[in-house]
């Protein structure tokens, strides 16, 4: 107070005033620092910085993938992300089977269809026959999915992958004609959103076979990349009816050449502001190709019917084009009010066929390739044995039998998670990437088993149909490569992370510290919780032996590994936004996320499937891959990982001593090989639900049955060898009969003309002359 000098009496009331008014201030600032604990403001201090720097850093979340993130549900994928997975819990939650009306239809109609499909002549004419498709439709094939009261069959999403199976391990033509209507179409968009007109008229004529629906989305620049799509409709009025001017280009477009109905996908704009109800957007019209209710004038200038080539598969492809078509606002699915809502109804509902057909493509590659190229190898002999026999070979039917048991347990427990009522969009992806990439794996080794009958087409070749279309499987919905890179691990983190998803929400309120606060404490413990889970399991699993416990040994390596993704998972948001582009990275934490769903499939299916005598060496084979193949995902993130310092501690709180699994053994490859080449419970359990014609003089029918009888003929023989003996009357009569189907089986078509052309006519004599070449003298001195 002595500092101060007052000048008059008002000058010296305000400063007494504004004195006390401080003092009060300072006060009251004591009291409260007196009741706010210390450690919440030094929270509040370390929080707000982090905060701040959240909101830089974090990447702008779009509108499609705020839609693809809100799509489905999660499921056992959040029990992966968690770090602490249970077997238990799935064997306990997760069952599935077919109804007695499925089973039916897969053994009659569905056989039936399959007697009638002729491979190489369906190549040749690059279609069906009529009878096949007139038997598709008419038999409700397009309307698996569609429910019995718009006249489908009602069937489920097992019943739906075991009939797609069954059919592409005959044709693959066949199976995409009826894959699509029941995963790629607008059926499952109409029964979700559209309106009670659209329902009742369109969902029994797609059930019933008398329209062929197809969709277009995929344009010249919008493959992966959906969203940037160039098709666009201007909202107007014309003759007084609300509608829009459309103009696309679609390409790849499956039964685009033949479909009747069209789903089409195209980004709407209102500049005249004539919408009242929806908005801007993506949107998704269903166009006919006839006038009906909803386009009672036609749609004049929608153009279709020309065919792609798709490496000479004979399924329909082709392209959709229109230039300013005018669509009725009643041809949007769900009317007006759906409009610019498009990209969401495709993340909701295409997802789950997603992990439905194109994975039953791949599992049907892989199990024909056991049937049939497994039976070949037994009956084929070279050098005086079957080459089922050569390591060589074996060394490729194990790859073979481990991917079929794999890619079929991991399509039983999807389809028993949907059963549960659950669409979970990380795990269709997951799917589709490994089913086909795996199937693809398959038929390469299969390719190289058979050799030269695999290579010559013809009516004997049974394995150029999945050879030719499996890049097709890969490519499709989503390439293999975006899906790995992208989006199984990048969707699945901000999906299917138990925290991380509200801890976006916080920073996209850009003034939650509280919530803020709240999600970064609850990551920062689920770090620090699988940082212990991953030290104590690496340390139990060390004095835990296989043993002939080998489903509880891997469960073991399953739990331990399911930790250390997690952590690493957690270690990975260092990189905040950098992480979405960081592919390279991506791509591993993909792999090591992958191979926990697949091990735990085959963990799942194996309890499910324990009577099947020897399944154990083959859940050993797969697992043994799975572990090796997560733990080089894993051990890549470590040596790759951009933070100076964090992959070395990654590696050391995980896999301190270094690489631990191994592949298997050849002692347990051979094994695997001999259970799939000759007649046991693990070749029958391996190649359920194959289709097998009844046609004698068909090939794999030949295979089918020389298996057996090729191993009786060849252990009589070992008999007769040892006893120096001659065969007896029975043994002869095995012998025969088997060298007789063998030497059948061996044979490969042969043509005398290709294409209908003749290819060794008059043109092929030379015109031209050439003069003898003269001899050197010292060529002729020795001649002479």
């Amino acid at each position: 107070r002595d500092s101060y000098k007052y000048h008059c009496a008002p000058c010296k009331d305000t400063t007494r005033k504004a004195m006390r008014s401080s003092m009060a201030t300072r006060a009251a600032g004591r009291a409260l620092m007196q009741r706010t604990p210390k450690h919440k403001t030094q929270a509040r201090a370390f929080f707000m910085p982090a905060y701040n720097l959240a909101k830089r850093v974090m990447p702008k979340i779009s509108e499609t993938e705020r839609a693809a993130l809100d799509s489905g549900t999660v499921a056992f994928d959040r029990d992966l992300f968690t770090g602490n997975p249970s077997l238990k819990d799935i064997v306990q939650k997760y069952k599935v089977s077919l109804t007695p009306e499925e089973q039916s239809f897969l053994q009659n109609e569905t056989e039936v269809l399959c007697e009638m499909l002729d491979n190489y002549q369906i190549d040749k004419d690059q279609n069906l026959p009529p009878k096949v498709w007139q038997y598709i439709r008419e038999n409700k094939f397009m309307g698996i999915v569609i429910s019995k009261n718009f006249g489908g069959l009602g069937f489920s999403a097992h019943a739906h992958a075991k009939i797609v199976e069954k059919i592409a391990g005959r044709n693959g033509a066949a199976a995409v004609t009826v894959m699509v209507p029941n995963s790629l179409g607008p059926g499952e968009l109409l029964y979700h959103y559209g309106t009670p007109e659209q329902k009742g008229y369109y969902l029994p004529r797609l059930a019933h076979g008398i329209d062929i629906p197809c969709f277009g989305l995929t344009g010249p620049t919008n493959g992966s990349d959906a969203a940037s799509m160039r098709d666009e409709g201007i909202v107007c009025k014309e003759n007084g009816v609300l509608g829009m001017r459309v103009t696309f280009n679609k390409r790849y477009i499956t039964l685009g050449p033949v479909a009747t109905v069209i789903g089409l996908a195209f980004k709407l704009r209102d500049p005249e502001k004539l919408l009242t109800t929806g908005k801007e957007g993506i949107t998704v019209a269903l166009l006919p190709k006839e006038k009906n209710q909803f386009a009672p004038a036609g749609l004049p200038g929608l153009l279709s019917g020309n065919r792609h080539d798709p490496l000479g598969t004979a399924f329909m492809n082709g392209t959709i084009q229109g230039q300013s078509v005018f669509v009725p606002m009643s041809c949007v699915i769900g009317g007006e009010e759906r409009t610019g809502f498009g990209w969401n109804m495709l993340m909701e509902c295409l997802g789950e066929g997603r992990g439905i057909s194109l994975p039953a493509m791949g599992i049907a590659s892989s199990k024909l390739a056991t049937l049939a190229v497994g039976g070949y190898a037994r009956v084929r002999k070279q050098f005086k044995v079957p080459i089922a026999a050569m390591e060589g070979v074996q060394e490729k039917l194990a790859v073979i039998g481990g991917n079929t048991f794999t890619v079929t347990a991991a399509q039983h427990l999807f389809n028993a998670i949907l059963a549960d009522k659950q669409k979970p969009p990380v795990l269709s992806a997951i799917m589709k990437l490994h089913c086909t990439e795996r199937g693809r794996q398959s038929v390469m080794e299969a390719m190289d088993i058979v050799g030269g009958a695999g290579i010559c087409k013809g009516q004997a070749n049974f394995m150029s149909q999945a050879y030719l279309g499996i890049p097709i499987a890969i490519t499709v919905e989503g390439a293999n490569a975006l899906t790995r890179s992208l989006i199984s691990f990048g969707q699945g983190l901000n999906r299917s992370h138990p925290h991380l998803l509200d801890l976006i929400e916080t920073i996209r309120a850009g003034n939650d510290l509280p919530g803020f606060n709240r999600e970064l404490k609850n990551l920062l413990g689920h770090a620090f919780e699988n940082l212990g889970r991953s030290l104590s399991r690496f340390a139990s699993v060390q004095v835990k032996p296989k043993g002939s416990d080998v489903s509880g040994y891997y469960e073991a390596q399953m739990s331990r590994l399911a930790a250390n993704f997690a952590f690493c998972s957690d270690v990975g948001l260092t990189l905040g936004g950098g992480l979405k582009t960081a592919e390279f990275l991506s791509g591993r934490y993909s792999d090591v996320l992958s191979n926990l769903y697949l091990g735990y499939a085959c963990l799942w299916y194996h309890a499910q499937n324990k009577h099947v005598k020897g399944i154990d060496a083959v859940l050993d084979l797969a697992m043994a891959r799975i572990c090796v193949d997560a733990q080089d995902a894993l051990f890549g993130i470590y040596q790759n990982f951009p933070i100076i310092g964090l992959g070395p501690l990654m590696q050391a709180c995980t896999f301190p001593l270094g690489r631990e699994y191994k592949p298997a053994s050849d002692r347990l490859r051979a094994k695997v090989s001999d259970l799939m080449t000759t007649p046991t419970e693990v070749r029958a359990f391996l190649t359920e639900n194959v289709f097998v014609s009844k046609n004698p003089n068909d090939r794999v029918n030949q295979i089918a049955r020389a298996v057996a009888l090729a191993v009786e003929a060849d252990r009589a023989l070992s008999v007769c060898r040892k006893e120096r003996r001659e065969p007896t009357k029975e043994e002869a009569a095995k012998i025969d009969a088997a060298e007789a189907l063998r030497e059948q089986i061996i044979q490969v078509d042969s043509f005398s003309t290709l294409a209908d052309k003749p290819h060794n006519d008059q043109w092929m004599v030379p015109t031209w002359t050439v003069k003898p070449a003269a001899q050197a003298p010292s060529q002729a001195a020795a001649a002479h």
